[in-house]
């Protein structure tokens, strides 16, 4: 019997970089990608000190062609079972009226229409298969407001309205569609967003800080590997699609 095998986007770093090693963990052959193959190094060493199998692949979610290839590249490996978009960015933190037109372009372009190419990529062979599970990271952003996050909030939004439809639409087809929505990550980039939202509003970090670990009832931010293990439950929960999974540590329920 072949390993299975999942495709994992934006692999490089902080969840996506959780995710393909726990994918790795659980059993699956993981092609992860990036833009830059060998910033995929970190992952593959990652996944290998526990006997997991990450293979590095380059791959712009933006570019339609990447993905093309992306998809072509995964069958060397073997037929696949598991698909994870989950590249994305952070995009501007700023008023609207602020915002040019090429900051909402390149966020939508990356948070929305790159979840649409990569599934497109690989949503033909899954339906050949009559099997498959296909996971979107949209954020809690896509269920509430966020000051000066408008693009951000409108693609995250769309990823929850795009998983909803094409689970509708693959379920006769025996594939699964669903979405996690994180809460506020610990690491890095959350650091950049709290300092975007204080300089924006005007208030110290502390606060900010104090903000988002106080509106969770666990009084605290999630860990990347925890919105990781969402996705590999996803990835073979087979009564479970049109869903977006809340990893929130509470601070949204619905």
């Amino acid at each position: 019997m072949s390993t299975p095998v999942a495709v994992v986007t934006g692999a490089n770093r902080g969840i996506g970089r959780a995710i393909a090693v726990a994918s790795a963990g659980a059993g699956y052959a993981v092609l992860a990608s990036a833009r830059e193959a060998a910033s995929l190094a970190g992952t593959v060493a990652e996944a290998a000190s526990s006997d997991g199998v990450v293979v590095p692949a380059a791959g712009d979610v933006t570019d339609e062609a990447s993905m093309a290839a992306l998809a072509a590249t995964a069958q060397d490996l073997g037929p696949v079972n598991v698909v994870v978009a989950n590249a994305g960015i952070a995009g501007p933190t700023a008023p609207l009226h602020e915002i040019t037109l090429e900051q909402w372009r390149d966020t939508i372009a990356t948070d929305l229409d790159g979840v649409f190419l990569t599934f497109r990529a690989f949503v033909p062979g899954l339906i050949v298969r009559r099997s498959g599970s296909l996971t979107a990271i949209s954020s809690m952003t896509g269920k509430r407001p966020l000051h000066g996050r408008t693009p951000y909030a409108a693609a995250k939004m769309g990823v929850i309205g795009l998983v909803r439809t094409l689970a509708l639409e693959l379920g006769p087809h025996g594939l699964r569609v669903n979405a996690v929505c994180p809460g506020s990550v610990a690491g890095p980039r959350m650091d950049h967003v709290v300092a975007r939202q204080a300089g924006a509003r005007g208030v110290p970090e502390e606060q900010v800080r104090a903000e988002v670990t106080g509106g969770a009832p666990l009084g605290r931010m999630v860990t990347a590997g925890e919105v990781a293990s969402a996705c590999v439950y996803l990835a073979s929960a087979g009564a479970i699609t049109g869903e977006d999974l809340n990893v929130t540590a509470g601070a949204v329920m619905y």
